[in-house]
């Protein structure tokens, strides 16, 4: 059997046969390594924002990690709009790292080596895309 072309559309792909929604599960995680994190939501409507959210995010990283037609550089945009809202740098970064910890617990086994290295390499385009896109922001 020969590997998917694209690891983390696979990696999304086994994790939608497996969990109905990942929303509760990143932000359960989101919240328990980063407890600061459930004061920048609102209360009202927040189950929407975080669905909303993470969808976004979800796309964005699968067009990152594949044919780059554009709905990636909505992390660009985030990333100064959760400047403006006042998200510590550092910990707008770690989102993404939350979500693939999550595909990794909802995966288990099924978490190849070629499954963790395409992961640990978009997040670490991702951290590069983010320090961009933040020097410009101070430039």
């Amino acid at each position: 059997m020969t590997a998917p072309a694209n690891s983390i559309r696979h990696s999304f792909e086994l994790a939608a046969g497996r969990c109905e929604d990942l929303t509760p599960l990143v932000y359960d995680r989101l919240f328990r390594e980063h407890p600061e994190t459930r004061a920048m939501f609102r209360s009202e409507a927040s189950e929407l924002v975080r669905g909303s959210m993470l969808a976004l995010a979800i796309d964005a990283m699968l067009d990152f990690a594949g044919d780059r037609s554009g709905h990636y550089r909505m992390i660009e945009c985030e990333v100064q709009s959760h400047d403006a809202f006042g998200t510590p740098r550092e910990l707008f970064g770690k989102f993404f790292g939350v979500i693939a910890d999550t595909m990794r617990e909802v995966l288990g086994n099924d978490w190849s080596p070629e499954i963790d290295a395409a992961w640990r390499k978009l997040l670490d385009d991702i951290d590069r895309l983010v320090a961009t896109t933040q020097a410009q922001i101070e430039a």
